[in-house]
């Protein structure tokens, strides 16, 4: 199966560059890819991140010793959370010696709690996902719901194994190792809970009463996960609100679709019914996250919802675009009252069902805005070619 990576690292010479993205989304495969002659430190193996975190000065004495032509290219470093004091070195060698790097992790959080050394807006930001719809040849979409869209994932024939793998090590390499929480039971019952959390308003306190925890403490789990790039918070939109709206919960999705099956012991045979709805709802949303994300576009990603039950999946580039995503195959006026007031109080320049329609139709004009049913295919596209961020 051809699988090519969208992602474009392109530096400056001495331009040096942090490369964060969840674990498994496939990294350090890409490095390797692109970057085949460059010198590699490997924090992942246990030896390597021991020697340099008891002597990090080890690293600049051996690149002080390569030579100049081998430095043409990025010297890249692997799990850099895992020595932070690693950065310091850094720093002086992009400084003093004009050596550029590529810094690539999982979490920047330990980083940033432990007031490492980020370099001062010395290296760029890159973000990797996991795959997309535009990075798989001849995509599946209900293989994609079922087992996630990790390169690892997708690709097994044995997806329970690997997502209850994954979950795992999660837990114990990511959590533990790292020292992020202090009770790991706790968020271990979080993490049962997190998966039927999926795409719904958070309710921390109710949260809280069933993990045996406080809501304070449910609100760092979230950003925890947030943190290591494993979920997202999505907040409601209310500019210029003219009825009643939600203005201050968010809404929370995993990272990937097939982690969130596993946690909500989630299973998707057709695309029919509500769980297929849910997912392929989180499937899109995850392509708006990585198209946004890739094409280095930080607008926010919006839900909208009145107080009476009125709501819109997805808005996007501050109202201009709104989105509501369906399973069916013939999305109808009646199911789609959210998205009708939505265009009655804003008029935005699109708003899309994206559904399993055959063909693009046209559903109803309200308020002089179009609002029409888009095959999540042609969505896809359109959304990769940036038609919906205008």
């Amino acid at each position: 199966m051809l699988i090519k990576r969208l992602l474009k690292i392109a530096l400056p010479k001495r331009q040096s560059a942090f490369l964060w993205g969840a674990r498994k989304t496939g990294k350090s495969t890409y490095l390797h890819s692109h970057y085949p002659n460059a010198i590699y430190y490997d924090l992942l193996k246990s030896d390597e991140s021991l020697r340099l975190m008891k002597a990090p000065h080890l690293l600049r004495e051996e690149l002080l010793m390569v030579p100049t032509a081998q430095l043409q290219y990025p010297v890249i470093i692997d799990e850099i959370q895992k020595v932070p004091a690693l950065l310091d070195e850094v720093h002086w060698l992009i400084e003093n010696k004009k050596i550029s790097f590529i810094l690539c992790g999982s979490s920047a959080r330990k980083l940033k709690r432990g007031a490492a050394n980020l370099l001062g807006g010395r290296a760029w930001k890159f973000h990797f996902y996991p795959l997309v719809f535009e990075e798989i040849d001849n995509f599946n979409l209900v293989r994609a719901l079922n087992h996630g869209l990790l390169p690892s994932h997708y690709l097994s024939e044995q997806p329970t194994r690997a997502l209850r793998a994954y979950v795992s090590d999660y837990l114990s390499e990511e959590i533990q190792a790292e020292g992020l929480v202090r009770n790991l039971a706790a968020f271990a019952r979080f993490m049962d809970l997190v998966g039927f959390c999926n795409g719904q308003m958070i309710n921390y306190s109710n949260i809280a009463r069933d993990c045996a925890i406080d809501a304070k403490t449910v609100k760092e789990y979230f950003q925890i996960l947030k943190d290591t790039l494993t979920g997202y918070l999505i907040d409601p939109f209310f500019k210029r609100a003219k009825r009643d709206v939600i203005f201050s919960t968010p809404k929370f999705y995993l990272f990937d679709v097939g982690v969130a099956n596993f946690l909500s012991k989630t299973s998707i045979e057709s695309l029919h019914g509500i769980a297929a709805g849910g997912a392929f709802e989180h499937f899109i949303l995850m392509e708006i996250i990585a198209c946004l994300g890739l094409n280095e576009d930080d607008s926010p990603i919006q839900y909208w919802r009145s107080k009476n039950g009125l709501e819109v999946d997805f808005v996007l580039n501050e109202g201009h675009c709104a989105i509501e995503v369906k399973i069916t195959e013939n999305p109808v006026m009646s199911e789609l009252s959210g998205l009708s007031a939505f265009c009655h109080d804003y008029k935005p320049k699109h708003a899309l069902v994206v559904c399993n329609a055959p063909r693009r139709r046209l559903l109803r004009t309200e308020n002089g805005v179009k609002i029409e049913a888009v095959p999540w295919r042609e969505f896809l596209k359109a959304l990769w070619a940036k038609e919906y961020f205008d």
